[in-house]
């Protein structure tokens, strides 16, 4: 009588755990789309402040004046190009695929990288001819709107190297899985808030 209970409870035990790792990836995405939203509502609010002072120069330089559209051009292609790659990367975890998995990875970490260096680049080369943030309110909303981007991307960067080593570790496990679906989100989100950045600030701005 002892041994079938034990069995009984043997065979139940997959269940149980099959549920609480439904039931806690569930959980884990609601909050990741809580956190979405609130970085959505920062985003709002910085455009919104942009918005508001876009337009004061203080007798500085404009938009028109500072921006090179052929580098955010540039820039705006690789940050499309590792959406793109990193979604090439889900198509093969949908297939169990764990090199090209990584590989994809690898590829959409390397096209984030290279949008990080081209934006300090330019924030470099913006400082070097007296551009600074605290030059006029329209270069300190410019400054502190694209340098969260920035920031985010960056963090999205450290985010996606910690998980191809996990996924080089452990494999495509559901904890793993549910990790890559969450960058995922944050990752395409990063690109929406850009293209907003690209036509509401730069375009725009070069226009003025």
């Amino acid at each position: 009588m002892q041994e079938v209970t034990k069995s009984s409870e043997a065979a139940a035990a997959p269940d149980f755990y099959e549920q609480d790792e439904h039931v806690h990836g569930s959980s884990t995405l609601i909050g990741f789309w809580m956190y979405l939203m609130s970085d959505c509502f920062i985003f709002a609010v910085l455009f919104a402040t942009f918005g508001v002072l876009g337009r004061n120069y203080a007798a500085g330089p404009s938009g028109a004046d500072l921006f090179d559209l052929r580098l955010v051009a540039l820039n705006t292609s690789l940050l499309l190009l590792s959406s793109i790659t990193y979604g090439f990367a889900m198509l093969e975890m949908g297939k169990d695929r764990l090199q090209a998995t990584v590989g994809w990875l690898a590829i959409t970490g390397l096209f984030g990288a290279a949008f990080v260096a081209i934006e300090l680049y330019e924030f470099s080369h913006l400082i070097r001819e007296g551009a600074t943030p605290q030059r006029s309110a329209f270069l300190s909303a410019f400054f502190v709107l694209v340098g969260t981007h920035g920031l985010h991307v960056t963090f999205g960067i450290v985010w996606l190297v910690t998980l191809i080593v996990q996924v080089h570790r452990f494999g495509l496990i559901a904890a793993n899985r549910r990790r890559l679906t969450c960058l995922s989100m944050f990752w395409h989100f990063l690109d929406v808030v850009w293209i907003g950045v690209f036509t509401f600030v730069y375009l725009m701005g070069a226009m003025r």
